[in-house]
């Protein structure tokens, strides 16, 4: 019996796609025949080219990851197999809209293949309480079930990058987001709040971690704010390796984050994992993968997030006790809990329970 994996694109560093990579020694160490397919993949990567798959019988089991537009949504009928979805969320087109006319397309045309495949799967896996609730406004009647992103931590254990650690190790007071540069991420309201902060704290920085490829007109806007707001220490990192990565989280104090749209975010399980304290919005799945530990806002005002930020870090009481807090929730997180509950998932669905 064959359990396949389809997605559109496999890259590394991608949340959706390190799941991916994660849920196939899964698949595999249940006894499967499995494999990775893709219309794209990175280099270096054991993921066959779509066209590869075929001779699948009617009990083998296709797994799609939806997170994207792409013509797999559409074309998911014509394998004549079992079929189960994971939903990872597409970021509303608006956001796009005033930055990327590509990006608009790309994710309206992924709604429209959430609405194609409502009908189309017998099962769904959904990574967030949040992302459930959108499958159900866009008419899925089939069971679904709530499984977070699988991350390997261990991979976190790994050395960083020392000439980073080096830079930033100085003394001062590092507020870092990372997340890809998008307008649903808002770094605009980052760069807002780290206004009013550095006027409480001085010897502070702000490091926005993560690409701006395909965004090029947002991250200009948010260049032209920074030089409007007359502020020195905004960092854009760009596109970075996974040690610079692991640098940065090892040098913050804090995560901050002011994104509107999240369909689980996974640097905030990163934040959890190195013991950096988590600011961040009420938006999104960000309440559902916090559950209940960090400081969850109710809105952005930039006065009080600056003054939350201060209070944080200057009281050792509240900084243990909510470290303490994503300490414990960090263990819902991990590889072998979540392995098992996608191991329990995957068999209630083979069996037809």
């Amino acid at each position: 019996m064959k359990v396949i994996q389809l997605l559109p694109t496999v890259l590394y560093g991608d949340a959706v796609s390190n799941d991916a990579l994660s849920l196939e020694r899964i698949i595999s160490d249940m006894g499967f025949e499995t494999g990775i397919y893709a219309e794209t993949a990175g280099k270096n990567l054991k993921v066959r080219e779509v066209g590869q798959l075929k001779n699948l019988k009617k009990d083998d089991v296709i797994i799609y990851h939806m997170s994207t537009g792409s013509k797999l949504n559409f074309i998911l009928d014509r394998y004549k197999c079992r079929k189960m979805m994971i939903y990872h969320n597409i970021t509303p087109p608006e956001f796009f809209r005033p930055y990327s006319h590509e990006a608009y397309s790309l994710t309206s045309y992924g709604y429209e293949g959430l609405d194609f495949l409502h009908n189309r799967v017998e099962y769904c896996l959904a990574d967030s309480e949040y992302n459930k609730s959108q499958m159900l406004e866009h008419g899925y009647k089939c069971p679904i079930d709530v499984r977070p992103v699988l991350i390997p931590f261990n991979d976190y254990r790994q050395s960083p990058d020392a000439e980073t650690l080096n830079k930033y190790n100085d003394g001062m007071t590092n507020i870092i987001f990372v997340g890809r540069i998008a307008p649903n991420k808002k770094q605009e309201n980052i760069i807002r709040s780290f206004y009013f902060y550095k006027k409480i704290n001085p010897k502070s920085r702000l490091i926005l971690v993560g690409s701006y490829a395909g965004m090029e007109n947002y991250y200009e806007r948010l260049e032209n704010y920074v030089m409007a707001l007359g502020l020195s220490d905004v960092i854009f990192t760009g596109h970075v390796k996974f040690s610079e990565i692991l640098a940065y989280y090892r040098v913050a104090d804090v995560f901050l984050c002011m994104s509107e749209h999240e369909g689980f975010c996974v640097p905030l399980t990163e934040a959890m994992f190195f013991n950096v304290p988590v600011i961040a919005l009420d938006a999104g799945a960000v309440a559902d993968t916090l559950g209940g530990s960090g400081i969850l806002l109710s809105d952005n005002d930039p006065v009080f997030v600056s003054e939350m930020i201060d209070y944080t870090l200057k009281n050792n009481v509240f900084h243990r006790h909510i470290i303490s807090g994503q300490k414990k929730r960090l263990s819902d997180f991990s590889y072998e809990k979540t392995g098992r509950l996608f191991r329990s998932q995957l068999k209630k669905f083979i069996d037809g329970r």
